[in-house]
């Protein structure tokens, strides 16, 4: 997540606190539109982490 901090700074002109702050703010807003099973994705998005698995599976 801190690249997103970065990038907000660099191109926003955003300091520390209020690129954290428009972060946060994007956080709530994704969780509040996509369905409760995607929670983890979008935790897993912001915290900069990989979400797939060797043992996920898939559905086509």
């Amino acid at each position: 997540m801190q690249d997103l901090v970065e990038e907000l700074k660099a191109k926003a002109g955003l300091t520390d606190e209020q690129a954290m702050l428009a972060i946060q703010t994007m956080k709530e807003y994704i969780h509040s539109k996509v369905p409760p099973m995607f929670s983890g994705f979008v935790d897993s998005f912001f915290a900069g982490k990989s979400t797939q698995s060797e043992d996920d599976t898939y559905i086509s």
